[in-house]
């Protein structure tokens, strides 16, 4: 199974924060929706940090695995496409070891 590391990046007003939680969006929540739309099996985002309530991040880094192959920039494309018109962007994507 593909480990991918993404480094993305957002504007948080919109967020409850980066963790997924029941009281509204979540940037790893809309994360999560956008790569359920690539039909790339269930996926889990698991990021390096989180934010609070409204704040932005450049730079944050997550990671994913998924069921099947994919180029990096590939899959940055797809990412994108998917996350519109949420203000969230992976701007790099690398596949990395387990």
């Amino acid at each position: 199974m593909p480990r991918f590391k993404l480094t993305i990046e957002y504007d948080g007003t919109p967020y409850v924060g980066f963790q997924r939680q029941a009281n509204g969006p979540s940037v790893q929540g809309t994360l999560e929706d956008a790569f359920a739309k690539l039909k790339a099996g269930p996926v889990t985002v698991r990021g390096a940090g989180r934010t609070d309530t409204g704040v932005h991040a450049t730079g944050q880094v997550i990671h994913i695995d998924l069921d099947r192959d994919w180029s990096a920039d590939k899959l940055r494309d797809a990412i994108n496409y998917h996350l519109k018109p949420a203000p969230i962007a992976a701007v790099d994507v690398e596949i990395v070891a387990d």
